[in-house]
């Protein structure tokens, strides 16, 4: 530790930064490397990837694609055929049709092929490249086009509505030079724009693409947090959405309650599906539901189990929970399987055997005639004249 604490930290000051004399070295704890600073972000961005392989030398020379992210979950790769030096968190002006736009670099190196392969391009032939860093002028007409979105929205929405459209409107996007805006929406069906373009573009004065996102692309785009407190997983890391059933929640065990099973789309949320696997291969060591069990105290039907533990509560009453008990589904095979050779146990536990009663019924556990009952009168209490009066001798 002495001699990290003597060598001169220079992992943290960037290229321009450091001295020509000055050696990068990178701090070591028990032969393991530390992070390295090129790999986190600048800002806080969605759908952030940790460039692990950033100091790794020759990185940078395995590809020359480089992936941009722009407003929120939008992102794009692009070709670095200036050979610009580009780190993560670096704003660069990309090709656009038309003009230009303004994006931030969010991966380098060999880490954007393995995205590729995650999220392809629709045509890897048409993938446009980076022209350069952005200038200060860029980011004046970029601040400029960025301070015009949140109006635009307000506006499209109500010319939509007096058009009568059946779509919603969610979110504006200004390209970075302020030349062509993209206005997501959603809509249950088809939906005939064309006119809503024409009054757009004769409105705001700039280029329209309209694009159609789902409920859940929306939530992902907007952002928040869930009930479990975390940011949403749309907004962090899920780009493909998978269609979440409410058999999911069946084999979980979970209330299906539309309201605890609704996420911020309105839509069921997409953690139901990521332990439905382990759930469905556990069902599969308990026994069913529809067996019951026999025991020389009497019959017991399925009430409830513990998927997880492998833990089943039995009760002596088909509709109702009477005299629960709760065994381990091993103990439930071994009494099926004596049913089945014609035996029966004592009793459904075999570690503390259970006395059987009937079920109670509350109703006669008190008197139903007990509001009936007249009310004493309280006593009245008396006056300091009248208490005087019965203090004097007769």
């Amino acid at each position: 530790m002495e001699e990290i604490q003597n060598t001169k930290d220079t992992t943290s000051l960037r290229p321009s930064e450091r001295g020509q004399g000055d050696e990068v070295s990178l701090p070591t704890f028990n032969g393991a490397r530390g992070l390295s600073y090129r790999g986190c972000p600048k800002q806080s961005c969605q759908l952030n990837v940790y460039d692990y392989l950033a100091d790794i030398p020759g990185n940078v020379d395995e590809t020359d694609l480089v992936e941009v992210q722009f407003k929120n979950t939008r992102k794009g790769f692009y070709h670095n055929s200036n050979n610009l030096p580009l780190e993560k968190g670096d704003i660069v002006a990309v090709e656009a049709s038309p003009g230009h736009d303004i994006g931030t670099v969010t991966l380098t190196g060999k880490l954007v092929l393995l995205q590729m392969k995650r999220t392809p391009p629709r045509n890897p032939e048409d993938i446009k490249r980076i022209y350069r860093k952005a200038r200060p002028v860029d980011m004046e007409k970029y601040e400029e086009a960025k301070a015009r979105e949140h109006d635009t929205m307000i506006r499209s929405r109500q010319i939509a509505k007096d058009l009568g459209l059946e779509m919603k409107i969610g979110d504006v996007e200004y390209q970075g030079d302020g030349n062509k805006a993209i206005f997501y929406y959603i809509a249950d069906g088809r939906v005939d724009f064309r006119e809503l373009i024409k009054v757009l573009a004769d409105t705001f004065h700039v280029r329209i693409e309209m694009k159609q996102i789902g409920a859940r692309q929306e939530a992902g785009r907007i952002g928040g947090f869930g009930p479990c407190g975390r940011e949403l997983c749309c907004t962090t890391w899920m780009k493909n959405f998978v269609s979440v059933s409410t058999s999911a929640a069946r084999f979980q065990d979970l209330s299906l309650n539309p309201q605890k099973l609704a996420g911020q789309c309105a839509k069921l949320k997409c953690c139901m599906n990521y332990e439905v696997d382990q759930y469905v291969e556990a069902s599969r060591r308990l026994p069913s539901r529809e067996i019951q069990l026999e025991t020389l105290d009497g019959t017991w039907y399925f009430f409830k189990a513990d998927i997880l533990s492998n833990m089943i509560t039995y009760s002596t009453d088909r509709r109702m929970a009477a005299n629960l008990t709760t065994i381990t589904a091993k103990r439930a095979m071994d009494v099926i399987a004596m049913n089945k050779e014609g035996k029966k146990p004592d009793a459904l536990d075999d570690s503390a055997p259970t006395k059987v009663s009937k079920p109670i019924d509350l109703a006669t556990q008190e008197d139903l005639t007990r509001f009936d009952r007249a009310k004493k009168k309280k006593k009245k209490k008396k006056t300091p004249s009248e208490e005087k009066q019965n203090n004097q001798p007769s």
